[in-house]
């Protein structure tokens, strides 16, 4: 219980509950109050052009005595009757003359209205809120255009206030009807982005229960398939890493029995033979010594790969003359070209002098050359150049060899991948040269990349600061 009501959907429908009731209410209170203005407004226009109809009746006469002899106060008695508004007769002595309701008969009526009109000779009408009264008063004019009184017209307040009492009951009913509609499609909402959810959490925990093979579906709203997108491919890398990670443990584990079985061979043989001739046992030695650097090969890649991986690897950075270690590096290679009759050639476009960890960076490019060379056609070439600008040192190392397939592009640095496992059995490749120059590269804060066609040549780039910089 304590988690569903602390859960981010909970929350979320809770907030946008809140939102859109206050949208409501301030959607419906300005439409509300809109409505209003516009009612109190047809009743003022209404109540205005009644009063005025009726005061230009008084132009027919010369006097509001005259007026009355006539009758007219039984038309004002009609006219309040059918309008259901109230009329007021109100003389230069601001004396109520008549009135349709019978109640400021004879009075003295002192009204800022009745005096401005007197005055400016102008209609005015005007709404209380206090009251909810709606009021006008106009001149009236006698036949020879002089102001004789003024009429007022008033409409009951008790009328106007029951239509907008009406009006704000419709209102608070549709309040009641949006908010519950609202919250109708967001409890809906909710419970079916939840029930996908929940879905997608179950999933999640048979995967956490050791159901690897199983993967989210990736369709629904943007937010899901992202995730289940997102998660998917963790699981996939995770997977290949694994798949990697046997398959290196299989291939290192007959890597590291093939010399030691090899070894013990040899040796039971010289045990076990009789009289051997001293160029039978040099021969043998031979042997067991290739298969013991082998062996010694295998485990220093083995742990220099442990090394990279501890985030305290340290640099030992000094200033070191780029130009010169590649020569080195190339002429240490070179009994393994001549091999395979394949020609080495070095182009150095300025002399480097870089801020780097010698013994790893040799390492790099020691692994870079002898790869050239390695999977290189016989009779083929490796070309390593070096060129340099203000802020990075670039070295390039291509070769005419067999090339990388397109698809294992994207693999070549990933611990534990061969592309072609055969053949770097025979090479005494264990897949882990490249993630180990990658390593050290991406320690010198630098880059690497890779350009390759089958049966063309590939081309490794590296991209190395001059200056090294503690990050």
């Amino acid at each position: 219980m304590f988690n569903f009501l602390t859960s981010l959907s909970t929350f979320e429908f809770v907030i946008i509950g809140i939102l859109c009731t206050a949208l409501v209410f301030a959607t419906t209170i300005v439409l509300n109050r809109a409505f209003n203005k516009a009612l109190i407004n047809k009743y003022k226009a209404n109540l205005q052009n009644s009063t005025v109809v009726c005061a230009s009746e008084y132009k027919n006469f010369s006097s509001l005595d005259e007026a009355r002899e006539q009758g007219i106060y039984n038309r004002l008695n009609v006219a309040s009757a059918l309008s259901n508004s109230r009329y007021r007769v109100v003389n230069s002595n601001l004396e109520v003359l008549w009135d349709t309701y019978y109640i400021d008969d004879g009075r003295t009526l002192i009204n800022s209205n009745i005096l401005q009109i007197f005055k400016k000779a102008r209609t005015i009408s005007e709404f209380n809120k206090q009251t909810g009264n709606i009021e006008t008063a106009t001149p009236i004019y006698n036949k020879n255009n002089e102001i004789i009184g003024v009429l007022i017209g008033n409409i009951d307040q008790s009328d106007v206030k029951e239509i907008l009492t009406y009006i704000n009951e419709i209102s608070f009913a549709l309040h009641l009807i949006l908010i519950t509609f609202v919250f109708v499609i967001l409890f809906i909402d909710f419970y079916v982005i939840n029930r996908r959810f929940n879905k997608k959490l179950n999933v999640v925990n048979d995967i956490a229960q050791g159901h690897t093979d199983k993967r989210l579906s990736e369709k629904g709203v943007y937010e899901y398939r992202r995730f289940a997108k997102d998660f998917n491919k963790i699981l996939d890398t995770a997977s290949q890493v694994d798949d990697s990670r046997s398959e290196f443990v299989s291939n290192v584990s007959h890597e590291l029995k093939t010399p030691i079985t090899s070894i013990k061979v040899l040796a039971d043989s010289l045990n076990t033979g009789e009289d051997f001739p001293i160029e039978v046992y040099k021969e043998f030695m031979s042997d067991i010594v290739s298969e013991i650097d082998r062996e010694s090969k295998i485990i220093e890649d083995l742990l220099a790969l442990v090394r990279m991986d501890k985030s305290a690897s340290a640099l030992n950075i000094t200033a070191v003359n780029m130009n010169e270690m590649l020569e080195l590096v190339l002429k240490r290679l070179q009994p393994i070209a001549k091999k395979k009759n394949i020609e080495v050639l070095f182009e150095s476009f300025r002399p480097v002098i870089a801020q780097i960890d010698e013994v790893k960076m040799t390492r790099v490019m020691t692994n870079l050359v002898e790869n050239a060379i390695k999977y290189n056609d016989n009779n083929g070439w490796v070309h390593v150049s070096l060129n340099a600008d203000h802020q990075y040192f670039y070295v390039k190392v291509e070769d005419s060899g067999m090339g990388i397939p397109k698809e294992s592009q994207s693999k070549v640095f990933d611990r534990f991948y061969r592309v072609d496992k055969a053949r770097s059995r025979q090479t005494g490749g264990t897949g882990l040269g490249l993630s180990i120059v990658k390593s050290i590269i991406l320690m010198h804060h630098g880059t690497i990349k890779l350009h390759s066609e089958e049966d063309v040549g590939t081309v490794f780039t590296l991209r190395v600061p001059i200056n090294y910089v503690e990050q």
